[in-house]
Formats: C-alpha cells, sequence, structure tokens
C-alpha cells in the first residue's frame, strides 16, 4: 500500500501527463511540483511495476489503457500510459482540452500474475483477470466486476468476450487463466 504522498504524486503525474498530450507538448517536462530533470523515481515509485489508467468523465469510462508488467519504474509507467489512455484507446477518439477539466483520473497497479489451477480460486470484485488462448489475450481490471455486479462465471464470460473470444471460451482446456489484485488509486468526482 502506498503512502498518501505516493499517491498524490501518481496522481499528478498522470494528469500532467494527459495534459501535456492533449497540447502536443513533450511529456514529462514537469511531474507534478517537480521537473523532470529532478526527478527520479525512488522507494515504490521507482520499483517496476505494472498499472493501468482509467479516464472518466462522469460516470462514462474515457479511456484505459496499461501495461500487465513492465521493466520500467511505476511513476514512468503511469506517465506513459495517461498519456495512452487519453489519446489511444483505440475504443474512443483522442480526448479534447475541454474534456481534461471534467475528467477524473484511476490508477491501478497491479500485482505479478497468478496462474488460475481452479475457477474456484477467483474472488469478483478482489481479483483481475487474463486470459489467454489461441494468440488472443484479454484482462479486466478487478473493481470492473464491482462495478457491474458480476459474480464469477460472468466475470469469466466478459474477460473473455475483451479478449475477442466466445463467451464461454474460459472452459476451454487450452485456455489459461490468471488473476491479480489491484492497488487503486482514484481522484475525486469533479
Amino acid at each position: 500500500m502506498l503512502k498518501s504522498e505516493d499517491r498524490k504524486l501518481l496522481l499528478a503525474i498522470a494528469r500532467e501527463s494527459i495534459a501535456h498530450a492533449l497540447t502536443g507538448e513533450r511529456r514529462g517536462r514537469k511531474l507534478g511540483a517537480v521537473t523532470e530533470s529532478a526527478f527520479e523515481p525512488a522507494g515504490p515509485l521507482g520499483v517496476p511495476s505494472g498499472a493501468f489508467v482509467t479516464i472518466r468523465i462522469g460516470h462514462d469510462l474515457r479511456g484505459c489503457i496499461g501495461y500487465i508488467a513492465s521493466d520500467l519504474p511505476l511513476a514512468r509507467v503511469v506517465e506513459d500510459v495517461a498519456a495512452k489512455a487519453a489519446t489511444e484507446d483505440p475504443r474512443f477518439p483522442p480526448m479534447t482540452q475541454s474534456e481534461l477539466a471534467r475528467a477524473t483520473v484511476e490508477i491501478s497497479i497491479l500485482s505479478p500474475l497468478k496462474k488460475v489451477e481452479d475457477v474456484s480460486e477467483i474472488r469478483p470484485g478482489e481479483d483481475g483477470l487474463v486470459i489467454e488462448l489461441g494468440g488472443y489475450r484479454g484482462l479486466l481490471l478487478p473493481q470492473v466486476a464491482t462495478e457491474y455486479g458480476w459474480d464469477r462465471e460472468t466475470f469469466l464470460a466478459h474477460t473473455a468476450r475483451k479478449a475477442g473470444l466466445p463467451p464461454g471460451a474460459w472452459r476451454d482446456p487450452d485456455a489459461v487463466l490468471y488473476r491479480f489484485s489491484a492497488e487503486i488509486i482514484e481522484e475525486e468526482e469533479s
């Protein structure tokens, strides 16, 4: 669990990265109140980690991109995926500057993946899921099951669909499932 000041800094990094991406400025020029040249991620922000950044306007999803794992420090991963969530999520056109003022940012810091041996291990709302089958891969964050009130089988079916597979693909003997937890950091809604 990150300290309050680390959580606030990650949110500032994400928001500034989004702002820089929307104006076309070089990302990373300023991180929070710290210039790039002086900012070297330390402590937990310097540890390599996977993370996702989710952007919402009101309750509507506006972008979500991340890395399951990374060799980069957590702060750099958040900086990178925040800009991509705002400008490169293929489900949405790039965000506009006017949307940024109404947007809220959520960061999910992922634990390492654990292979699922039995689907009874999966705890909807606590675990995120990854499915791999036949070159397809899909991921849903833990909070998605809670948001929609899904039970285990519904969560599995939607994870398969996210991968571009039929809903029952998780039952295929060749399907590989992983679970993970996430520390979630979110801004207050505007």
